[in-house]
């Protein structure tokens, strides 16, 4: 082997050995950064917006992968967590999970029953009733023939329902607003983008409520103050024009 040759193979020898180096210093790194970020944990990431107060289905997320030192101490790593939650704030779409973002939905007590019912989005409390919410629940209906051709009775709104108790608010959705099914309410009737809204009520203040929706003009609810489940008496109940004349 002569001298050039020599050369050639210390080279080569050289050559290996830093590439041996390098790739144990590469092994090195890869273990130190898998020793700092440690194995990875699920947790799940919002599909789209969810407004504040909406109830929360696994629908609505997705499943991720993050590095558990990263991963937040609240980040909700079981989606039957959220079964029966709603949305505590409006929640944006790529958000992380985390168990401060949603709270229990409003419960029904003995004797209570759930019963929805469609508001007009203008004429409700727009953006201002959530679950948990305290409601008088106004309604106004036209007066009526009398017998006789003597005219009509005066038009009246009444309270039918006071301090109602909102379990759930949906989603804005157009609907036909109108009062019964004969024809002449049939003519009057407009589609309206209204929200269904869910109350917890007694037996007959739920039939009150399916009543004033089905014969009403209108029916509209008036935000109760928290705290304030002061009982409205029943001469402040009906009101008509002809009263504050």
């Amino acid at each position: 082997m002569n001298s050039r040759q020599r050369r050639g193979v210390i080279l080569l020898l050289v050559s290996v050995l830093c590439a041996l180096g390098a790739f144990g210093g590469v092994l090195a790194l890869i273990r130190n950064v898998e020793a700092r970020v440690g194995p990875e944990e699920p947790a799940y990431e919002l599909k789209e917006d969810v407004p504040a107060y909406r109830a929360l289905s696994a629908e609505q997320f997705t499943k991720v992968s993050m590095p558990d030192r990263w991963r937040p101490e609240t980040a909700v790593t079981d989606l039957d967590d959220v079964r029966g939650k709603i949305a505590t704030n409006q929640l944006r779409k790529g958000s992380l999970l985390q168990t401060d973002m949603m709270a229990e939905r409003p419960e029904l007590k003995p004797g209570e029953q759930e019963i929805a019912i469609m508001i007009d989005a203008e004429t409700g409390v727009a953006g201002k009733i959530n679950p948990g919410s305290r409601v008088n629940i106004f309604a106004t209906f036209a007066g009526e023939q009398q017998p006789g051709g003597k005219g009509k009775s005066a038009n009246q709104s009444k309270v039918i329902v006071s301090d109602a108790k909102v379990i759930d608010v949906g989603k804005l959705t157009p609907f036909k607003e109108g009062g019964d099914s004969s024809q002449d309410q049939r003519t009057r009737q407009r589609e309206r983008d209204g929200v269904p809204i869910t109350f917890a009520l007694s037996t007959a203040d739920a039939q009150r409520v399916a009543y004033a929706e089905s014969f009403a003009e209108h029916v509209r609810l008036a935000l109760v103050a928290p705290g304030d489940g002061t009982e409205i008496p029943d001469r402040d109940r009906t009101y008509t024009l002809t009263g504050d004349e």
